[in-house]
């Protein structure tokens, strides 16, 4: 287990080396997909035909939707590897998945070259890393929380979507960077091949940190429980119900904000909205860095008052305020600024205690595959399909009723969260 000493004074030690090395997977895995939506606009005739240009896009968007629906197959094959053969091991597997993934789209043939084999190329990368990106967020997030004083998880979980925030940050920076010194025409022509070459590299990066980690305590303490269990999906459902139906309650609406704000607007506000790439580009990574640096306070202030009203907090505002936001898209940075700013801001009183409330449903033996199989379920089924619907929607001139989809995912998640017993300083079962 991570050193978790004390200094002579009492105040308590972060483990910074182990986190960093716990997060930095998810980090890798979560620019990778960044990527692939913000530069679609620019490879999608690359890879499909280019004959027509909003046909090739929502074909593209679709490989990246479909690539979702093999994340629950992920996040029950590696968080059951986990549960059976540690932690540590499945992430060194999921961050090569996704690394390799990245190399391959990086690399890829044009259709003009190869024809429909490009596509089916992608299609396979992208199946690759959903399956990597199905464990990685089960088996991270229980890792963080079984690691984590019980007074303490909901800081270490910030670790997770600090991680995250850092890692989608320097999507939009190097984004902003590109779209800035390269034309269009050379974007498209091999300018978006640069951030998944890139990619490949930090995942390479990402298995030397990892190399050492140490496993959980509590993993090596109820190995012998996993190893014992018959039909674990099963047991998900038949004797923890409640906890599967609340994590894909709350699950349904962090996957529309996060697919929202980080992945759907960037090509919906630019092409449906009329506003300038760039602009777009500067006002995510502005509010990225805002929701970066708030993830510790708001995961020390869940450790102090607790998860429940944080989280209560962060779905009836999400209600509230979504659509009303949704009619500042536009051109000028101002109005992009205050979207971006004011929707990740609230997004992380939930993201700063993810891997915490997700980890405190499950016990120890079924916390990696129950976690893996139900949340990438939900996600394969709202998060995946987010930017092909606000897409679609935005083309036949329909654009603003995905954003009321979403206040009606923020209704049911508050009402779902309203059943969730108070966590905070418990112990992990």
């Amino acid at each position: 287990m991570a050193d978790t000493s004390t200094t002579s004074a009492g105040t308590h030690k972060l483990p910074v080396r182990t986190l960093v090395a716990a997060s930095i997977g998810n980090a890798i895995e979560w620019y990778d997909w960044s990527i692939y939506v913000t530069f679609s606009i620019f490879f999608a005739t690359q890879i499909f035909p280019a004959e027509n240009e909003a046909l090739a896009l929502i074909s593209t968007l679709a490989t990246y939707a479909l690539a979702f629906f093999f994340r629950p197959l992920g996040g029950w094959l590696l968080g059951r590897f986990a549960d059976l053969h540690g932690r540590r091991t499945a992430m060194l597997v999921t961050i090569g998945l996704m690394a390799g993934g990245s190399l391959v789209i990086g690399i890829l043939p044009t259709f003009a070259q190869v024809g429909w084999l490009a596509p089916v190329l992608l299609l396979l990368a992208r199946i690759g890393q959903g399956l990597s990106l199905g464990g990685e967020v089960s088996n991270a997030s229980a890792y963080l929380a079984e690691i984590a004083p019980a007074g303490r998880r909901g800081r270490y979980s910030a670790f997770f979507y600090i991680s995250t925030g850092s890692a989608v940050l320097v999507a939009s920076l190097l984004g902003a960077l590109l779209t800035e010194v390269l034309s269009d025409e050379a974007l498209a022509a091999y300018g978006w091949r640069i951030p998944f070459l890139v990619g490949g590299v930090l995942g390479v990066v990402g298995l030397w940190l990892r190399r050492a980690m140490p496993e959980t305590e509590l993993y090596e303490e109820n190995r012998a429980k996993a190893q014992r269990l018959r039909h674990p999906l099963l047991t998900t459902l038949r004797e923890h119900p409640r906890a599967v139906g609340q994590l894909v309650g709350f699950t349904l609406l962090s996957t529309l904000c996060y697919y929202t704000f980080f992945s759907a607007l960037t090509p919906y506000a630019t092409r449906s909205r009329g506003a300038d790439p760039n602009e777009v580009f500067v006002a995510l990574s502005v509010a990225t860095a805002l929701f970066v640096l708030l993830q510790y306070p708001m995961g020390a202030v869940s450790d102090r008052y607790g998860r429940k009203p944080q989280l209560l907090v962060w779905s009836a505002a999400t209600a509230v305020l979504i659509v009303p936001l949704s009619t500042l898209i536009g051109p000028g940075l101002g109005n992009l600024l205050v979207v971006f700013c004011v929707g990740l801001g609230l997004y992380t009183m939930m993201t700063s205690i993810a891997p915490a409330i997700m980890s405190e449903l499950f016990p120890t033996e079924l916390r990696g595959l129950g976690i893996g199989a139900w949340y990438n379920l939900t996600v394969a089924l709202f998060g995946g399909t987010a930017p092909l619907v606000v897409q679609a929607l935005g083309e036949v001139g329909l654009g603003s009723a995905f954003f009321w989809y979403v206040a009606a995912g923020a209704v049911v998640a508050f009402l779902v969260i309203l059943t969730l017993p108070e966590t905070k300083g418990t112990e992990l079962r």
